[in-house]
């Protein structure tokens, strides 16, 4: 069991912005070591693009659609999620639009009522601040200081950023909080490829071919999933649809029924004619296209500072989740004797 890094006399905790993978498996890494930990998002549940939304009586995945494993620790994580009924095998790969299918691969796993399954239960008995909106982050001798939108200032022994890394930039700029130059200018040229997603039910099934996932190449779409046939939304006949990178870039302040009307439109052949309700979702920061080059950027000191997330340990979901235990193995390692 690691000794606590708190200076003697003081209870501040390590603070954790983003309740992401990334951000959950240091949290969940850093209490399980007997650490302080606190972790704020700005969104209403945990989970970052690992969400799942209700949409009439049905239910959609309408961030990251499922995740794979190649990791050694990755995998014995989630073994201990299946045990724990959060994680179920969806497939073992899509067709594309034109009917291929893969052969062999990976297994593909989803969370059992969602993919905020998986996030949900990593956020058991963690302090998190939910709907809390951070405006900046600062530094005195002693401590980190985070600022929220409501007016709460928050003092933290060590701070972890997993939330897309512009955001976390702009946190450390509003706050006057400097870094070797030569970090910012990388962190700096990380980017990411936009998402639109349409949200649908329908008033009967879908013709998506089994077990319920559609990969495309070219179009305005780049992936489609019927949910109920995912195991995820029994009452309802729900699809997700994610749009290309380059429309979705392009269409970003688009109209939201314009958008809708379209990706419809290319998707009709696969769906029922009959659409009962939709919503759209734009994701911002979808998934990195450029990388850092270590799995977590750690700036070690009396204050620790560090930065995680999908654009350090690689775009997946298993590639966040590298990244956060990496970084909470990283400060934990000097106490874990």
């Amino acid at each position: 069991m690691a000794r606590s890094i708190m200076n003697e006399g003081k209870a501040d905790p390590i603070l954790i912005i983003g309740a992401g993978m990334a951000g959950l498996t240091a949290a969940r890494l850093l209490h399980e070591a007997g650490l302080p930990v606190l972790v704020f998002d700005k969104g209403r549940g945990v989970g970052g693009r690992m969400a799942t939304r209700r949409i009439g009586h049905g239910r959609v995945d309408h961030g990251a659609q499922y995740f794979t494993i190649r990791d050694q620790q990755f995998a014995k994580r989630v073994s201990e999620w299946q045990e724990a009924g959060a994680v179920s095998e969806w497939g073992q790969g899509f067709a594309d639009a034109k009917g291929k299918r893969p052969s062999g691969g990976h297994f593909r796993y989803r969370g059992v009522d969602g993919m905020t399954s998986v996030p949900k239960h990593l956020a058991e008995d963690l302090d998190i601040r939910l709907q809390t909106r951070i405006t900046a982050v600062s530094k005195e001798k002693s401590c980190w200081l985070v600022q929220s939108q409501s007016g709460e200032t928050f003092r933290g022994q060590a701070l972890f950023l997993t939330s897309p890394v512009p955001q976390s930039l702009e946190l450390l700029e509003a706050g006057n909080v400097s870094f070797p130059k030569d970090i910012r200018r990388e962190l700096e040229h990380i980017d990411y490829d936009p998402c639109l997603a349409l949200l649908a039910v329908f008033a009967g099934p879908s013709r998506l071919p089994a077990p319920g996932g559609l990969r495309f190449s070219e179009g305005p779409i780049a992936w489609m999933a019927d949910n109920q046939q995912k195991g995820i939304s029994p009452d309802a006949h729900t699809v997700t649809i994610h749009a290309a990178p380059d429309y979705s870039r392009r269409h970003w302040l688009a109209n939201a029924n314009v958008i809708a009307s379209k990706l419809l439109e290319a998707a009709a052949p696969w769906l029922h004619p009959e659409v009962l309700d939709w919503q759209i979702h734009r994701w911002r920061y979808s998934q990195p296209v450029t990388t850092y080059s270590e799995q977590a950027l750690f700036l070690p000191g009396p204050l620790p500072l560090v930065f995680a997330g999908d654009a350090f340990g690689g775009p997946r979901i298993e590639g966040a989740f590298i990244s956060g235990y990496s970084a909470a193995k990283t400060l934990i390692a000097p106490w874990d004797k």
